[in-house]
């Protein structure tokens, strides 16, 4: 029955409507602790496919629930209902008007991305939030959203001119300034909009409604402030007040209303021009959370862009994330609190100047321990680094989490420092040692307890909690919701924080926008009990999975799915820095996200029935376009790692499914290469010959488009001798790919190292298990991987390291080789020892053990693509030094993310077009656009083979192109 009513509303759609399983659990959840299933999810085309949802809702009772990125903190994004996904399509800009610094938007615009494309116009959007590269303005504008730099741009509110909406009758108002006539004859309308004018200018004329909007709604001085419906700022216009100067605009009554008076389908902003460019941050220390919470009024007297707060909690956690931890390169010690202060100006005096004088305030008031200016790219990576606090909290192994519920309190900032000295009191009190962050400079922080939402006992205590802060926020008349909104977790506290008398004007006031209740409903108003809808059952017994590989290090693989808390840094676009994730970035869909894939995975895991809980057609499709690139091991904050997760589902999968014919050529293509390579001219004659190669490509599912590789003979018994001036041996692994496909690859590899002085033990012939791996099969790879390690432990002195050249085949030895080792002491020791080539010649380079006197002095450009294996799990900064040492060598690294061939996955058939699209969301465009006298770098034999088929260039790996530099 439920089928045939989405049939009406998928018949009179132009956007796609799902009502499958797998789309109810990618969106079951957002950045919250709330999880629904919903009925159905849409993506609407235009503003006409949102009035049919609507009418369509409105005729079956249904809830909607709009959602843009669904980062929301407070539940917003979940709901029984439809999901009305506006982030797929409505994602124009639709005018800019220079004259007047205004732009309109559909609501699906990256807010990131709107300022990029501002630029030219030397203008921007000031607000800034953290999830700035993937949240939309759609969202921005239903939390009131504000970031780092409300502090001199103000929040979203402030920006908004005019908002173009769908109501709960179907019907399309815009909304604007407006003059009392304006408002009389609005009310005088026989429609929704009459009833919402006639209500408002009623209550609003009345002197004792204004008056207890003022007492009892947060201090107006609190810019950042959720609570309810804006109602006090209306009342506070010229039109209500004639000692005010404000003007009245019902728009920004509905900035903050988390969509549940209307729908958003287009936005016009007020903008400001662009900042100066020239900046610098001031990175105070502290030993104590009293005295950075007192220099913030210290601070505030300069001139600031931002002043944010990071605690030793969230410090602590940069260190568990590889991609982060080189963002910490300004931290002195290990202090309690730091304070990040930044200053803008034209000239670099102007800098100076705001440096010093901030320098001398801080100095005098003697609390910090010790203080550090930073310039130019330092400030962009500090910044990160603030900006991947969320994600980063998510970062804890185990089921306690830190959680969010009282971390969007707002205070007068003349009361900061009580307020948060009161709070500690307070959550000392229940045990808890909380997590401090955020926006010091706005009076805000973002305050986390550390709970286990699995027990009852500690959801009890994030009841008791959260109703505590708010009866000590309202005390000091601060703001319970700052900027992340009531919605769920903080919207049935709403009486309590704005009395009993405004809460029912903000239910009628509900009733006038929305008397059915569709919009959104369950949040803010007659909000979902704050310890229902919950993602996790209480007292659950907790599934026991058991996997092929060891996923100890998160507490097995379904804490690894838990880890995902749905801050969606895997939903930024190409545009932004980073690979993940490629399919995503290619496809928009959530279901291609590392978030929508752990969802999946953590629901399939829970849930299903099955005796084997990973035979799941849902799963199946999740993970079947993920390219196992690895960028999630290093890009998500949590270190959600679906590329692992993946290969352990293709195992168990294979299990109750077997495998195709395909698969299995693919997972064993090394063993007949090996074995083609004892006849390589009849084999590439094989492989070339348009017939043959046609009839392999068929049975193996392979792209037609696609090349089969050139097999080679190796042989690296001809090399010249050397002389031994290096103390460290190295074992150079020459791995399947290199070894049979770029032999001259290995032999510049082993040239390059002769030449600089290091004994070269070559060990070839062996299979790393890349291709096993790739395609699930553990039990193969297993063996390869025990027998590897066996081969390469005698030889491994005290003075060797083993060294390879094909990223994806050595980085498993420190990734895949640790969970499946029989051994994992001798996996671990080997690991401790292994490096890509690129990386050891770059630690030898930092040790003066290689220089620049061994190569030529000659002026070439270099564009550097790096392999994303290199990317999650080393350092692709270490391919630049080494090619930055020959003087006249000038090398950049293209941000190109994944190049879309991923081994098999740019072979197989199905794949193809994806494969492709990746390429040219950026490698390709940037290798056409280098001048052919410019040479293109690419370690991955991947990377070179989707550059070649792309562009037609050669791509050279990094080693060959410095064998050819040497002297």
């Amino acid at each position: 029955m439920q089928e045939d009513k989405y049939t009406e509303l998928k018949n009179i759609l132009e956007g796609e409507v799902y009502t499958s399983s797998l789309y109810k659990k990618l969106y079951a959840t957002d950045a919250s602790v709330y999880r629904s299933l919903p009925e159905a999810v849409v993506f609407p085309k235009n503003e006409l496919d949102i009035q049919h949802v609507v009418t369509f809702a409105s005729k079956y009772n249904i809830g909607i629930v709009p959602r843009t990125a669904g980062t929301s903190l407070a539940g917003q994004c979940v709901g029984k209902g439809i999901i009305l996904d506006v982030s797929k399509h409505m994602t124009a800009i639709l005018e800019v008007d220079e004259k007047n610094k205004r732009v309109r938007v559909q609501p699906g615009v990256i807010r990131d991305e709107l300022n990029l494309y501002l630029e030219p116009y030397g203008l921007f959007f000031g607000p800034n939030t953290s999830t700035s590269n993937r949240c939309m303005i759609g969202g921005m504008v239903g939390n009131n959203s504000s970031g780092t730099t409300s502090i001199q741009y103000g929040v979203t509110r402030d920006k908004i001119i005019s908002m173009r909406t769908v109501l709960s009758s179907g019907e399309v108002a815009v909304f604007s300034e407006e003059d009392k006539e304006s408002i009389l004859k609005k009310s005088q309308q026989k429609n929704i909009i009459g009833e919402i004018y006639k209500f408002i200018d009623k209550k609003l004329q009345d002197n004792t409604v204004r008056e207890k909007l003022y007492s009892e709604f947060p201090d107006p001085s609190i810019h950042r402030r959720n609570t309810g419906y804006a109602l006090d700022i209306l009342a506070a216009s010229k039109v209500y007040d004639s000692s005010k100067s404000q003007e009245f605009n019902l728009a920004k009554l509905l900035t903050g209303s988390e969509g549940t008076l209307a729908i958003t389908t287009e936005v016009t902003l007020q903008l400001d021009e662009l900042p100066p460019q020239k900046m610098a941050l001031v990175v105070p220390q502290y030993n104590d959370y009293a005295s950075c919470l007192s220099d913030v009024v210290v601070a505030m007297q300069h001139n600031l862009y931002t002043c944010e707060m990071l605690d030793k909690p969230i410090l602590d956690r940069t260190n568990a994330n590889a991609y982060y931890r080189n963002y910490r390169f300004f931290i002195k010690e290990d202090p309690q609190a730091i304070l990040m202060l930044e200053v803008r100006g034209s000239t670099d005096l102007e800098i100076k100047e705001q440096v010093e004088a901030l320098k001398v305030s801080l100095e005098k008031s003697g609390r910090c321990s010790y203080v550090v200016a930073l310039y130019d790219s330092d400030v962009t990576k500090a910044l990160d680094l603030r900006k991947a606090g969320l994600g980063l909290l998510g970062n804890i192994v185990g089921d306690t989490k830190a959680i969010a519920c009282v971390e969007d309190t707002a205070v007068p900032l003349n009361v900061l420092s009580e307020f948060i000295a009161e709070f500690r009191i307070l959550m000392e009190s229940f045990g808890q040692n909380a997590v401090y962050y955020a926006h010091a400079g706005a009076g805000e922080l973002h305050i986390r307890p550390l709970l286990n939402l699995k027990k009852s006992e500690d959801v009890k205590e994030f009841v008791s909690i959260t109703e505590s802060v708010a009866k000590l926020t309202k005390k000091y008349k601060g703001s319970f919701s700052g900027e992340h909104g009531d919605g769920i977790v903080r919207g049935s506290f709403l009486p309590l924080l704005i009395g009993k008398e405004n809460y029912e004007l903000l239910k009628d006031l509900k009733k006038a926008f929305d008397p059915k209740n569709i919009l959104n409903p369950g949040k803010i108003i007659d909000s979902w009990s704050i310890d229902e809808n919950l993602r996790y059952e209480v007292n659950r017994e907790e599934p026991q999975i058991q996997t092929k590989m060891d996923f100890s290090d998160a507490q097995g693989i379904l804490r690894l799915s838990e880890n995902c808390n749905g801050s969606g840094d895997c939903r930024k676009t190409h545009l932004s820095n980073g690979a993940m994730c490629p399919s995503y970035q290619a496809t928009k869909e959530e279901i291609h996200t590392t978030r929508g894939r752990a969802n999946v995975l953590r629901e399939v895991l829970t849930n299903n029935k099955s005796k084997n809980k990973f035979d799941s057609e849902d799963l199946k499709e999740a993970l079947s376009l993920c390219l196992s690139c690895k960028a999630c091991q290093n890009e998500c904050p949590s270190n959600v790692d679906i590329a692992t997760a993946k290969t352990e589902f293709l195992y168990q999968y294979k299990k109750e499914h077997g495998s195709s014919l395909s698969q299995r050529m693919f997972a064993y293509n090394i063993k007949m290469i090996q074995l083609g390579s004892l006849l390589p001219k009849m084999s590439n004659w094989i492989f070339n010959n348009k017939i043959t190669s046609s009839w392999i490509k068929q049975i193996g599912n392979i792209a037609s488009q696609r090349n089969l590789p050139r097999i080679q003979r190796p042989n690296f018994k001809r090399l010249p001798e050397y002389q031994v001036t290096q103390k460290t041996e190295v074992i150079l692994l020459i791995d399947e790919f290199v070894n049979y496909m770029a032999g001259s690859i290995a032999e510049d590899s082993i040239v390059l190292l002769r030449e600089l002085g290091y004994q070269v033990t070559i060990v070839s012939g062996l299979d790393t298990g890349r291709s096993f791996l790739s395609k699930g099969y553990l039990d193969q790879a297993q063996r390869e991987i025990n027998k590897n390690l066996n081969k390469i432990a005698p030889i491994l002195k005290a003075n060797s390291v083993l060294v390879g050249i094909e990223p994806s085949a050595i980085l498993s030895f420190k990734d895949e080789y640790i969970r499946l080792a029989d051994d994992k002491e001798k996996a671990i020791k080997i690991a401790n020892k292994t490096y890509l080539i690129e990386t050891f010649i770059a630690e030898e380079i930092k040790k003066g053990n290689i220089t620049s006197s061994s190569f030529i002095d000659e002026a070439k450009e270099i564009k550097i693509h790096n392999h994303c294996h290199q990317k999650a799990l080393g350092n692709q900064k270490d391919t630049f030094d080494i090619l930055n040492l020959p003087i006249g060598y000038k090398p950049t690294i293209l941000p190109t993310g994944c190049c879309g061939m991923a081994g098999s996955f740019g072979f197989e058939k199905d794949k193809y077009d994806l494969s492709i699209k990746i390429a040219e969301l950026h490698l390709a465009p940037a290798v056409r656009k280098a001048d052919k006298e410019v040479i293109i770098a690419a370690n991955g034999i991947s990377c070179r083979q989707q550059i070649e088929h792309t562009t037609t260039r050669q791509a050279k790996h990094p080693i060959s192109i410095l064998r050819e530099a040497l002297r």
